[in-house]
């Protein structure tokens, strides 16, 4: 087995009621997740990430389609399949009244893992909770109950982890350290899946990106290669004086003025150089005094498929 996840021809359609029309959330969505690897669900809100997380999770039957979780089929081995991830929901949720050990205890015991193989505080451990075992949940921070929730999706030690949105509304620092934490289970060989708003987030951590857009995938490859797709650059060149408008030479690229002496152009590497552009602005009678440059990053991608759809 090659693949954790395996969705084929996936279709949800939400039926019409008086308060609101019948909607096609999933159009046909087919994905493979390769087991150990961490991989990126994108797309707008609406798009249809959460329906397929809670189809996986067994929080919403689908219309038709075949899912397959770390080799089981949902509709024919649900108990094994539930037990093979953890999610990480997007809304925080916990009991005011229990300790993060209590709260993990709970969980595990809930998930049928007997007293002696329980690793509480080995998880809390982990994401970094261990200091506040015993203090009541409603005592946390925001960021350290999502870590909680994080904590508790882990009790039951499923080969896959699913975080939808896990650094929502928490600050540089704690996203940071999530980050970490991320990397450290994927280490260990714990597959993710992971839904996010943070597109710099996706492109640091993901192995392979999918981003889905009315219910259908747009685009699915490795980061690297679905970065190439947008085959353009940005440079800017600072000059010795200042610019009263685009020099001459420059009407076949997309050039504009910033400031009193920045020259921005974006180009196509594989059509234009660099070493033609810098002839043009010797021959316009500009010395060049800085050159800085900018390649497209996930969000310009991000954008380019899903804002034509």
């Amino acid at each position: 087995m090659t693949n954790a996840i395996e969705i084929k021809d996936l279709r949800k359609t939400y039926k019409a009621t008086r308060r609101r029309p019948g909607t096609e959330a999933l159009k046909g969505v087919s994905l493979d997740i390769a087991r150990g690897s961490i991989f990126g669900l994108l797309g707008p809100n609406g798009a249809g990430k959460s329906t397929i997380i809670n189809i996986m999770a067994g929080l919403v039957m689908k219309s038709s389609g075949s899912v397959r979780i770390w080799g089981f089929d949902i509709d024919v081995n649900e108990r094994n399949a539930k037990a093979s991830i953890g999610v990480v929901p997007q809304e925080i949720n916990y009991d005011a009244f229990f300790t993060p050990l209590e709260t993990l205890e709970l969980q595990a015991g809930l998930y049928g893992v007997p007293s002696p193989k329980r690793r509480s505080m080995e998880i809390l451990e982990t994401v970094g909770l261990a200091d506040k075992a015993n203090a009541f949940v409603r005592s946390l921070s925001g960021g350290m109950k999502r870590r909680l929730l994080m904590a508790k999706a882990m009790v039951h030690s499923p080969p896959i982890l699913v975080l939808d949105e896990p650094t929502a509304g928490v600050d540089i620092e704690l996203r940071q350290q999530l980050w970490a934490n991320v990397r450290t289970l994927n280490k260990q060989g714990v597959t993710i899946l992971l839904t996010t708003h943070y597109l710099e987030e996706a492109q640091s951590l993901c192995d392979r990106i999918a981003i889905i857009n009315h219910g259908q995938v747009v685009a699915c490859e490795d980061t690297p290669k679905l970065l190439a797709h947008i085959d353009n650059k940005e440079i800017r060149f600072r000059l010795d004086r200042e610019l009263n408008a685009v020099p001459e030479g420059f009407a076949a690229y997309s050039a504009t003025v910033e400031g009193r002496r920045v020259l921005s152009v974006r180009y196509r590497p594989g059509d234009q150089t660099v070493g033609d552009m810098i002839g043009l602005i010797g021959s316009a009678g500009y010395r060049i005094e800085d050159i800085s440059t900018e390649e497209s990053d996930l969000e310009d991608v991000f954008l380019q498929l899903t804002s034509s759809k």
